[in-house]
């Protein structure tokens, strides 16, 4: 039989695996999270728009920032877009490495206002993988989207009239694409 004396440890030890642990299940647990809710203004991934809804249309910008750790050149083709809801959009952003060597780059977006996020739904993006860029090269990268026409059914953002889709790229701390190009 356990002493009152040795519990108090054993509860002490099972208290901290447990923090432990909710601390390492917190990222993933917000990120879902963030994913369903639209929380933060999180886009939504869609495999195909609804086609054209008779809704009003609504205007998107596009913007972008790079970090100091990233020597690219980055801008959206497109500053706004006037589309109608559900109709799907392709716009492109542009990038090109200026440094004198390759670089893996990693984008993050947001939408805003926040919570306009879980309308803006994304069905191919670059954001979705890193990009790898050897010195001088450049690309066009797609987004392609659309604005789910549920967006005016949501008496907390039925007043949006513009959303604006951000991204900044930055230097992805996984340089290994890099590492595997030079052995091709």
């Amino acid at each position: 039989m356990i002493q009152k004396k040795n519990l108090t440890p054993l509860i002490l030890a099972g208290i901290f695996v447990f923090m432990l642990g909710l601390s390492y299940a917190a990222v993933p647990l917000y990120d879902l999270f963030c994913r369903v809710t639209g929380f933060g203004g999180t886009t939504q991934i869609a495999s195909s728009a609804p086609g054209s809804t008779g809704h009003p249309n609504i205007n998107i910008r596009f913007e972008s920032n790079i970090t100091d750790s990233l020597n690219w050149d980055f801008y959206s083709k497109t500053k706004t877009v006037k589309i109608p809801m559900g109709e799907e959009k392709t716009i492109y952003y542009f990038a090109k490495n200026l440094s004198d060597e390759p670089i893996v780059g990693t984008a993050t977006f947001n939408v805003t206002p926040a919570k306009a996020g879980q309308y803006f739904m994304k069905i191919d993006c670059f954001c979705f993988v890193e990009q790898l860029l050897n010195p001088g090269e450049s690309m066009n990268m797609p987004v392609t989207f659309f604005i789910d026409p549920d967006l005016y059914k949501d008496e907390n953002v039925q007043e949006v009239n513009e959303i604006t889709l951000s991204y900044t790229f930055m230097k992805s701390m996984d340089q290994s694409k890099v590492e595997e190009q030079g052995k091709l």
